[in-house]
């Protein structure tokens, strides 16, 4: 099943220091056609897609929140499938895997090893490509511990975060020496590094709403310029950091949309719309993704908010190009999107929380959104 769709609207952008700069004019949105990706094995199903990455050799990777093991509540709810570049099931990759908890992101590094970041068990897994693990950062709450219990995340300012461990984590990035940028996360409120060895080496940002500060660090990515870009989700903002840590710029995407626009799920908004600490906030990026350079060596940046629910696509300097879809059930709409990915500059595979499923969106761009 194939949809294209085709838009007009204005866009209002903020860059650098959070300062707003003029109305862009005919911003629109993006042509494209969009079909369910991978085929699940006979009694095998997907849950709630929260991540998704794609290796050197296209293959996709999923975790999903699919698993039934366990009382209703505090079950392990992880399975982690990997798919061919034609959707074709290949594995399941870490059955019944110590680490598994909650799921929450996937990423793949430059050498096709495969990272796991896990919110129910504050613990990040490397595998190498053959699924083995290679790698352990972190670690879960013991079962034996009569106060093992989720982590309040209602006390403010939060704990202290210490170094080496994570409060409920939520995915991983890579520079060119092969250190991992850990987004760290729901309690925390930072980015944590580690070397290519998993020895922690620094820890970036607090939390708060000043530049540098974070409130739910929701998501996490790379560019070929070891630029690390975060997506702050609850301040409404991608947050662009160099490898010390510092700010290079702060990108949000306040595009207006109808004002009749349903949510997927909830109380509709009154008439002042959504609250902007809610998670459902539009412009609240919920994932973020950056292509690889093209022939010309130009990136894109890709991110998804939950309500108006679009994919938008941006220049590395945040200038906004255009957008995808719309919240909602039926292919080409979407559904709280938990991950993306962006093997080149005009494919991006969602990942949808409601829906159960990966979208791969292939985009028809006019020449004014290259």
């Amino acid at each position: 099943m194939m949809i294209r769709k085709t838009a007009t609207i204005l866009a209002l952008l903020m860059l650098g220091s959070a300062m707003p700069l003029s109305a862009q004019q005919g911003i629109e949105e993006i042509p494209f056609e969009a079909v369910k990706f991978g085929k699940m094995p006979k009694d095998l199903y997907m849950g709630e897609a929260s991540g998704v990455a794609v290796n050197s050799k296209g293959h996709v990777f999923v975790v999903s929140r699919g698993n039934t093991s366990g009382p209703a509540y505090a079950a392990a709810a992880d399975e982690l499938y990997e798919f061919d570049s034609q959707g074709n099931f290949v594995r399941e990759i870490g059955h019944k895997l110590y680490a598994w908890g909650f799921a929450h992101g996937v990423s793949v590094d430059r050498h096709d090893n495969i990272w796991i970041a896990d919110k129910g068990t504050d613990m990040v897994v490397e595998f190498n490509p053959e699924g083995e693990v290679i790698l352990v950062l972190g670690r879960k709450a013991e079962a034996a511990d009569e106060s093992a219990k989720p982590w309040d995340r209602s006390i403010s300012p939060p704990l202290p975060a210490q170094a080496g461990r994570f409060r409920q984590v939520t995915g991983v990035a890579f520079d060119s020496k092969d250190n991992a940028y850990i987004s760290d996360g729901y309690v925390n409120s930072r980015v944590g590094v580690v070397n290519k060895d998993g020895d922690w080496m620094a820890s970036y940002g607090t939390f708060g709403k000043e530049p540098g500060q974070f409130n739910t660090v929701h998501g996490i990515a790379n560019d070929a310029q070891d630029r690390i870009y975060v997506a702050d989700r609850s301040n409404r903002r991608i947050q662009v950091l160099d490898t010390a840590g510092k700010v290079v710029r702060i990108i949000t995407m306040d595009v207006p949309f109808p004002k009749d626009t349903k949510m997927v799920m909830g109380d509709q908004p009154g008439p002042n719309g959504v609250p902007a600490g809610s998670l459902l906030a539009p412009g609240a990026p919920w994932t973020v993704c950056v292509t690889p350079p093209n022939a010309k060596g130009v990136q894109y940046l890709y991110a998804s908010d939950a309500y108006p629910g679009r994919i938008y696509k941006m220049t590395l300097e945040g200038k906004m190009l255009g957008y995808v879809g719309m919240g909602g059930r039926t292919i080409g709409k979407f559904g709280w999107i938990h991950g993306l990915a962006c093997p080149d500059e005009n494919t991006v595979y969602a990942a949808e929380l409601l829906n159960w499923r990966v979208q791969k969106i292939t985009m028809k761009p006019k020449a004014s959104q290259q």
